[in-house]
């Protein structure tokens, strides 16, 4: 026999019994590592049972459910006063309606003013997200009574009261950059340095809300008014 086919052949052998070795150790590390993750497995399930039964956690669940429901019924009252909304109101309700709760912007406008429009469709929907603030409005030439007491002189006019008081004013749109296409963010971030309104967190508007997108309320009347 040639020597050199049998050392070839020993070699051989011995690369076979190294490959099936191996493959006999890869088998058995897989098994070793399934039993481990069973394990793992088995544990989180303990420690998930575990956690349900934990005190703190529940007095926190509870906490949580509380609170929920000491917004929900928040809500509710202040929805019963006119919150969520924008309303108009007559001169007859004004004092009621300023006076019954902590925050309230109220629009003096004129049916017929081009920028009483603009202002009408921005504060609609800011009255959707700041559901703490009440936002009404009143037409101006029905109420003259209170277009005098306070002094209005310019259309648009927002009056921010607090608690009942008048405490601050938005007159026309010199306070938005003078111009008709502002977005309804810049008016909310006007509030909001006012403090009649708070700030939400982002996220929560539309595509109608937000900066530069706000298309401009056509009509074909004036677009402004320095009187009542």
């Amino acid at each position: 026999m040639d020597p050199d086919s049998v050392k070839s052949t020993l070699s051989n052998l011995a690369f076979g019994n190294v490959l099936a070795a191996a493959a006999r150790d890869y088998k058995k590390e897989l098994l070793t590592q399934e039993k481990a993750n069973a394990s793992s497995s088995f544990n989180e399930e303990v420690d998930l049972d575990e956690l349900m039964d934990d005190p703190e956690l529940e007095k926190l669940h509870a906490d949580r459910i509380a609170a929920l429901k000491k917004e929900a019924e928040k809500r509710q009252k202040l929805s019963m006063q006119g919150h969520g909304e924008y309303r108009e109101i007559t001169e007859a309700d004004f004092l009621s309606e300023v006076t019954g709760t902590d925050k309230v912007i109220c629009h003096f406008y004129h049916r017929e003013f081009y920028r009483c429009k603009i202002m009408d469709k921005h504060l609609k929907t800011l009255s959707l997200r700041h559901f703490t603030t009440k936002f009404v409005k009143l037409d101006a030439e029905n109420a003259p009574f209170f277009v005098s007491k306070l002094g209005i002189k310019t259309l648009p006019c927002v009056i921010m009261f607090r608690k009942g008081v008048a405490t601050d004013r938005v007159v026309g749109f010199q306070d938005l950059g003078g111009k008709d296409d502002f977005s309804t963010r810049s008016l909310e971030i006007l509030l909001l340095k006012k403090g009649i309104i708070e700030e939400k967190k982002r996220g929560e508007e539309d595509d109608d809300y937000l900066e530069g997108r706000n298309k401009t309320v056509r009509s074909s009347g004036n677009p402004d008014s320095d009187s009542d």
